[in-house]
This record gives C-alpha cells, sequence and structure tokens, in this order.
C-alpha cells in the first residue's frame, strides 16, 4: 500500500527513517486546528484575537514558534517536518501551545513569563497539557549551530551566543549573574572569538 492510503497513523510511524514531506491536507489542517483554538481561546480571555500570520518555515528541533515583530504584528511559525511526522500529537499540543502564547501576550501584555502561570492556566483551560517542550523525535530534521563568542567580566570568563554577540555590537549589554559586572569582549586579558 502506498503512502498516500496509509492511515496518518501508519504514514507518521513510517515518516520517522526518512524527511517528512508537509501535505497541503496537512497544513490546512493545522491552520483549521489553530483557528478553533484561537476561537475557543477568545473566548476565554473575552477577547475575539486577530489570527495571526501563520507560517510552515520553522526548521530544526523546535516545533513552533510564537513571535512579535518591531511593529507589533503576531505570527506563529510550526516546524513542517515535526508536522508531517507527528500530525496528530502536533494539532493536540503544538498547536495550543502556541496559541496559548498568543492569547497570553494579548490578556496579559509582554510581562510575563513565556512558560509562566498565566500561560499555564490559559493551556490548561484549553485541554492541552502545559509541558514546555515537546517529546516529538527530530532526528534528521537538522540542527543549527550556534557560533560563541568570548566575553568576560571581573570575575570569569563568559561565551555568549552569536546572537547575544550581535546584539551587543548594536548597543546591548549583559551582566554576570555573579558579580554583577558587565560582560566584555574577549577572553580576560585578550580580545577575541573562541
Amino acid at each position: 500500500m502506498s503512502d498516500a492510503r496509509q492511515p496518518r497513523a501508519a504514514q507518521t510511524a513510517s515518516a520517522d527513517a526518512r524527511p517528512a514531506v508537509l501535505s497541503k491536507a496537512a497544513a490546512k489542517r493545522a491552520l483549521v486546528r489553530t483557528r478553533e483554538v484561537l476561537r475557543d481561546g477568545g473566548r476565554l480571555i473575552r477577547l475575539q484575537p486577530a489570527v495571526p500570520e501563520i507560517r510552515f518555515d520553522l526548521r530544526g528541533q523546535a516545533a513552533g514558534q510564537f513571535r512579535i515583530d518591531a511593529c507589533g504584528q503576531a505570527a506563529i511559525r510550526y516546524n513542517p517536518t515535526l508536522l508531517a511526522r507527528h500530525e496528530d500529537e502536533f494539532l493536540a499540543q503544538t498547536v495550543p501551545h502556541e496559541v496559548a502564547h498568543y492569547l497570553t501576550f494579548l490578556h496579559f501584555g509582554h510581562r510575563v513569563r513565556p512558560h509562566g502561570e498565566e500561560w499555564q492556566q490559559i493551556m490548561l483551560e484549553l485541554g492541552a497539557d502545559p509541558r514546555r517542550c515537546h517529546t516529538f523525535d527530530t532526528s534528521g530534521t537538522g540542527t543549527r549551530r550556534v557560533r560563541r563568542y568570548a566575553y568576560h567580566c571581573d570575575c570569569s570568563d563568559h561565551a555568549l551566543s552569536s546572537i547575544r554577540h550581535h546584539r551587543v555590537l548594536r548597543g546591548a549589554s549583559y551582566l554576570c549573574k555573579r558579580c554583577g559586572q558587565p560582560l566584555r569582549i574577549g577572553r580576560a586579558g585578550n580580545d577575541g572569538e573562541t
């Protein structure tokens, strides 16, 4: 029997051995599920939330991501490989997880912890398990390797990710949790990258 005729559970089981390709039908089911959860969640927070931009472009090990851009536009990104491999659990867990981030933002603003009590309460009210991480098999999805840059403070050396390093170059600063001093580029006594 070809994959096209197998039930979704059988497709998922065999998909772990090869790269998964997201079908248009699975993407549509994810869009429909996202709208359903948004509708139900809107009732919980007594708002009718706009449907954010929904993209199927997330790579690596993350199943989903909720973002607000600099212009205040909301977007939910889904990992198409993990959706294709684990559709039923993805729709039951990842979709409410990301929608709950959006609802938490709308109801409480940006000053709450991403997986804090407010988010957990919304997850529970949506009927989903308030877990921070998924349990999907991510083998073969590829991971992004982040370069580390050497920084130091008065008490030790530190390694900042390329993301934080570039934020420093644009004016951000980070403090050592131990001594409270600002981190400076390079190792103590010399400058450079690790």
